[in-house]
């Protein structure tokens, strides 16, 4: 890390969110200017977007905290979340949808052609991606799909490609146990694991519509859609339970 992004760092304030901690960025925007600012290079480490989910899983799961704690920028992806750190902090904090940070990044990475590398997905889903984002003007530099066989291959063809940012599909942890081996063997680069983003983006799986978006019903709406997610939904109530107590 260079000493302007040590300087950046510091002045970004981090609040422990259960065992998380999570970076205050203001909004997207300051995050995107973070990663990629309009002058310099892109920002080397690695993004987990952060959810009440996540921080259930890490309170029950050292493992899965472990790999949480080795992400060099942990933001805001959850509404519980936001809501603690805007009580902590005292002022107002704005949720960062990891889809829509994916895609404004890619936005700006094709302002400044920026090399990206895509990882994960299905086959056919990878290409409408790679296709869709080089219409776009996006220097797409290289994709290998979810269901490689060799990860020596992969790790090589990264850094052939001198790619600046990597974004890889495959659902957490499984997705940011990955980056972190990449990213020991290409450091100078940033890394963000997106899960279905690539589905979203390619229109593949509907999204919750604006208005639910905006507000922050985008769980109730997937939880319609798919009901066989009760199970986890469930679970939330004790993170809401636990913020009304004051011990998250």
């Amino acid at each position: 890390m260079s000493g302007t992004e040590q300087d950046l760092t510091e002045a970004i304030a981090e609040v422990k969110v259960g065992p998380v901690k999570v970076s205050a960025f203001k909004d997207m925007t300051h995050l995107l200017q973070f990663i990629l600012p309009e002058q310099g290079e892109s920002y080397a480490g690695s993004a987990i977007a952060i959810n009440p989910e996540k921080v259930l899983t890490a309170m029950e799961n050292s493992a899965i905290m472990s790999v949480i704690e080795q992400a060099d920028i942990r933001y805001a992806d959850g509404i519980g979340v936001v809501k603690v750190m805007r009580r902590r902090l005292g002022r107002h904090v704005e949720r960062i949808p990891g889809c829509e940070l994916w895609q404004q990044l890619m936005s700006r990475a094709a302002k400044q052609q920026v090399p990206v590398f895509l990882v994960g997905a299905k086959p056919e889903v990878l290409t409408q991606t790679q296709a869709k984002l080089l219409a776009e003007g996006v220097n797409v530099v290289g994709a290998i799909d979810g269901y490689f066989k060799d990860e020596a291959a992969l790790i090589a063809a990264i850094k052939h490609a001198d790619a600046k940012i990597v974004s890889v599909a495959m659902g957490s942890p499984k997705q940011e146990l990955l980056i972190q081996r990449i990213q020991a063997a290409h450091p100078h680069c940033f890394y963000m694991g997106v899960g279905g983003t690539y589905d979203v983006y390619t229109g593949n799986v509907k999204r919750a519509p604006a208005l639910w978006c905006k507000l922050n019903l985008e769980w109730a709406y997937r939880l319609l859609a798919q009901p066989s997610r009760i199970g986890r939904q469930l679970r939330l109530f004790r993170y809401l339970w636990w913020y009304g107590l004051g011990k998250i």
